[in-house]
């Protein structure tokens, strides 16, 4: 086997836009990570400008040349598409503005930061930058990131496909999978979410045809694994490293 030049691999700056908190961290062309994660608290309103403002500052100051952006919303093309919970102008517990939905809406923030920075900036769904950092590229393979909100990714035999943004459909008693899947409703009652849990994997499982299903996000490690026994699909914990790790696939396959 002929070995790895490292050298010829440069770092990449790994971003993880969360509604709750922004994560940073290097990571080498294989996505491992180089040093501890920094968070910074994702900021309420969070317009457009403001974000790309925060991003901007932060990958300046670390000097990366290649950075890999896991963005929370349906995000296509380089293009927002929806924003997800970044609409609420006091977070995930507040209302969605019309007027800060409309201003994320076809913004195009992969562009901007890259004018921002002069980088080769690379921005995808949050949960798809997580699919590239824990699929075994075996099936039919589901990924859900577990978080403020919910996400899903679907991976068969290793390609990502296009998959809709489940946070905002009802799942239940006119409530959306954010509503009853995010962190307020853990904080509400971690056994009630927990058994709202198994059901939304069986379900998406499913629906998919999944044989695997990975959990990501940062209250996968909430989890006890032995709630799916039941399910016929395999659950695979993978945490919220998921998707820094996956940002080295934007840029080396």
């Amino acid at each position: 086997m002929t070995p790895v030049d490292d050298s010829l691999y440069g770092r990449i700056l790994a971003i993880d836009i969360g509604a709750t908190n922004i994560k940073f961290c290097q990571v080498d062309y294989q996505g491992a990570l180089l040093g501890s994660i920094r968070r910074k608290p994702t900021p309420y309103p969070c317009s457009p400008e403001r974000l790309v403002e925060l991003l901007a500052d932060r990958i300046n100051q670390i000097g990366a040349k290649s950075v890999g952006v896991g963005f929370p919303g349906e995000f296509d093309d380089g293009i927002v598409i929806r924003p997800g919970n970044l609409s609420r102008p006091g977070g995930v517990t507040t209302e969605k503005d019309p007027d800060l939905d409309a201003q994320w809406r076809g913004f195009t923030l992969q562009d901007a930061l890259r004018v921002a920075t002069k980088c080769d900036v690379r921005v995808v769904n949050d949960a798809k930058m997580a699919a590239l950092g824990c699929c075994d590229a075996e099936g039919v393979e589901l990924v859900l990131t577990v978080g403020t909100g919910l996400g899903l990714a679907l991976s068969i035999d290793g390609v990502l496909q296009k998959a809709r943004d489940v946070g905002a459909e009802i799942f239940e008693d006119g409530l959306t999978y954010d509503q009853l899947l995010g962190e307020h409703a853990r904080s509400l009652g971690e056994a009630n979410w927990s058994r709202k849990l198994v059901k939304a994997v069986r379900n998406f499982s499913e629906e998919f045809g999944a044989s695997t299903v990975h959990l990501a996000g940062g209250n996968a490690r909430r989890v006890a694994p032995g709630i799916f026994a039941p399910l016929a699909c395999r659950v695979k914990i993978d945490g919220n490293q998921a998707p820094l790790h996956g940002a080295a696939k934007l840029f080396y396959s």
